[in-house]
């Protein structure tokens, strides 16, 4: 299976570890809103090192006496890092469990309170990253590449912990899609998931490798910045001189095919391309569309907000944030060639 997906700089002349301790990786939610302070739900703020999220819900959900399923988080944090984020509990008619018994030298809760919302996956804005690239060597211009890629973005690739371990997840995938069945509903999830985002890495990359990751062409199924919403070049949305305004001002991006039922959204050039780049990929795509995914899109490219770093000697300090569904990984793989580092979820 292919993972060597094309890169937007060219490959990275640079070697380096990331996360060489959890303090290398540090991460923090931004939900975009913040408790209301009443209501059936409690959120908790919870800074945790070395520490699961599934781990950290089955003790809440302990603590508080409600089954596993009445906790949940707005995104899956990494163990192998320093991570900020937040958990929702369901408790209606209850009075406030008492959680301290949670907290030790690896998990701190920073602040507790009631909500009148469940909290939903991917109910976040997106994610501050402060990471520490370590073991650095390698020849060429660091800066100009650092500077490249806070101007003009990176693929917006999923990581490749999507796929899981010599792509177990998607073998499990294509094992479901051949009648297997598959009672948990999390593992048929992110069976799916994985299916999905592999079919987006193969459709961007082969847009990337033809050399056309960063210029609008006419059939082009774009999105609205900060949004879902998407549209097709064409009659009704021509690709004129406004159009390109809008584009290189960043109002409108290209986007690549969250695969799923319906006609795919693209024409033209940009069609032919995205057809061309999940062809043998057959079962993946039946398979998604007999599970009720619809057609989607997903921004082409990344491009990290208040980008900042410094050189230390051997090491790179780096700082930056993505917006939710993103992938740190996706950066600084076209920074440098990982030594050997543990993957994030980055959502």
């Amino acid at each position: 299976m292919n993972n060597n997906w094309h890169y937007l700089h060219g490959q990275p002349e640079y070697s380096g570890r990331l996360k060489a301790a959890p303090e290398d990786f540090i991460v923090r939610e931004d939900l975009g809103f913040g408790p209301g302070g009443e209501g059936e739900h409690i959120l908790l703020h919870i800074r945790k090192r070395g520490q699961n999220t599934q781990w950290v819900a089955r003790e809440l959900a302990r603590l508080a006496g409600v089954a596993q399923r009445d906790v949940t988080w707005a995104g899956l944090k990494d163990r192998h890092a320093v991570t900020e984020q937040w958990f929702g509990v369901h408790l209606p008619g209850k009075e406030m469990p008492d959680f301290s018994s949670l907290e030790n030298d690896d998990v701190q809760i920073l602040a507790i309170a009631r909500h009148h919302k469940k909290l939903k996956t991917g109910a976040l804005k997106g994610n501050w990253f402060e990471l520490r690239v370590t073991e650095l060597e390698g020849q060429g211009d660091l800066e100009s590449r650092l500077t490249a890629i806070a101007e003009r973005g990176v693929p917006n690739y999923y990581g490749d912990q999507r796929f899981g371990r010599e792509f177990g997840n998607l073998n499990q995938a294509r094992a479901m899609f051949n009648g297997r069945r598959v009672k948990d509903r999390n593992k048929r999830s992110l069976y799916l998931s994985s299916a999905r985002s592999y079919l987006f890495n193969l459709a961007a990359s082969h847009r990337l490798a033809a050399g056309l990751g960063e210029q609008l062409l006419d059939g082009d199924c774009v999105m609205l910045s900060g949004t879902q919403s998407f549209f097709t070049l064409g009659e009704d949305n021509p690709l004129d001189e406004t159009m390109q305004a809008r584009f290189d001002e960043g109002d409108v991006r290209l986007s690549a095919p969250l695969w799923g039922r319906g006609r795919l959204a693209s024409r033209g050039q940009p069609g032919e391309l995205e057809q061309a780049a999940i062809a043998g990929q057959e079962d993946l795509c039946a398979g998604l569309e007999a599970n009720g995914l619809k057609q989607e899109r997903r921004p082409l490219l990344l491009k990290p907000e208040q980008m900042s770093w410094s050189r230390e000697g051997d090491s790179l300090r780096l700082s930056f944030w993505l917006p939710a569904g993103s992938y740190a990984t996706s950066l600084v793989r076209e920074l440098i060639k990982d030594n050997g580092s543990d993957e994030d979820t980055g959502e």
